[in-house]
């Protein structure tokens, strides 16, 4: 049996010989543009769908939704710089002109891809996908999306219309990635609604907010917000709120201290070292996708050390108010 594109090849062939012989050309060059266009036929068929994403996390999810009809290109990729120091450059600008899907986090956590798309001229002939409108989110907010258990299937849905639209042929295969893919999220909710049971209302704390979503999914009480949106915003923590928190570490109020691995600022690591004086466990988190690991590892590994620090947290947090 014939397939689809099969059938679409042939007919090309055939188009291809009737129009050339009309026009009285030698037999031998009817053949050879016949090939040629069947050639170029193929090519398109074969053709795999161009996609930027801002942050490797996304751009790992369309990988695992495309498989190998899509090419990513993922421009936030390394887990050892501080991804709030990016700036983007020609090359970022040059590989947004080729593509026709663009994902990108929004919330003003990767302002330069928008100024870029902006300065676009092919918008009109590609997808925008952006995290932060498919799930109510704004400027202002805190912008670390991928930590909140419900991002990733949005924006997995959204992905899988935009490449079902492009390449309507191979729905059905985007369809069944898309199954497993909500699938694989399934272990990682059942640990979430695992340490909920144990330990909601816990009183933790950070140095940034970046395992927010997260924290309040599993329902653990957060402490010394401002302090944490002052270094997200790179800004000074007021003399209080760094008091506050480090009373809290050192009387040990809270009984876990997560903190960003990716971020090198002086109070961050003051706090890091008097979390470890004081035996206050604490627990690395990182804006950006390990190499060599899938969204769904990433997660379940970080959740997993959670529960290591949360078990081996003070028994005795004093008063916590």
């Amino acid at each position: 049996m014939k397939t689809l594109a099969m059938k679409q090849l042939s007919l090309k062939w055939h188009d291809a010989r009737r129009v050339l012989s009309a026009v009285s050309l030698p037999k031998y060059l009817v053949a050879g543009a016949a090939v040629l266009a069947m050639s170029q036929a193929a090519f398109a068929q074969d053709a795999k769908i161009q996609v930027v994403a801002a942050e490797n996390f996304y751009g790992d999810v369309v990988h695992q939704l495309g498989g190998d009809r899509v090419d990513v290109t993922s421009i936030l990729s390394n887990p050892d710089e501080d991804p709030h120091l990016f700036e983007a450059s020609p090359k970022t600008a040059r590989a947004l002109q080729h593509a026709s899907l663009v994902v990108y986090n929004g919330a003003d956590y990767d302002p330069w891809m928008a100024k870029l798309l902006n300065a676009s001229k092919n918008n009109a002939k590609r997808t925008i996908i952006v995290a932060a409108d498919l799930t109510g989110k704004k400027s202002g907010d805190n912008p670390h999306l991928w930590y909140d258990p419900a991002t990733m299937p949005a924006v997995a849905r959204a992905v899988t219309t935009a490449l079902e639209t492009a390449d309507p042929a191979n729905k059905s295969a985007y369809d069944a990635n898309l199954a497993k893919f909500l699938g694989s999220l399934k272990p990682i909710n059942a640990k979430v609604a695992d340490l909920h049971g144990r330990y909601a209302g816990v009183p933790v704390t950070a140095t940034e907010p970046v395992f927010g979503y997260m924290s309040d999914a599993i329902g653990l009480s957060m402490r010394n917000l401002r302090f944490q949106l002052a270094t997200m915003n790179d800004t000074e923590a007021s003399a209080s709120d760094i008091a506050a928190f480090e009373k809290d570490l050192r009387e040990k109020r809270v009984h876990v201290l997560i903190y960003n691995s990716q971020a090198t600022e002086a109070l961050t690591k003051r706090m890091l070292k008097l979390a470890q004086q004081s035996h206050v466990p604490t627990m690395s988190v990182t804006e950006t996708e390990p190499a060599g690991k899938t969204y769904q590892v990433w997660m379940l590994s970080q959740l997993d050390a959670l529960s290591t620090a949360l078990a081996a947290g003070p028994a005795n947090t004093g008063n916590t108010q």
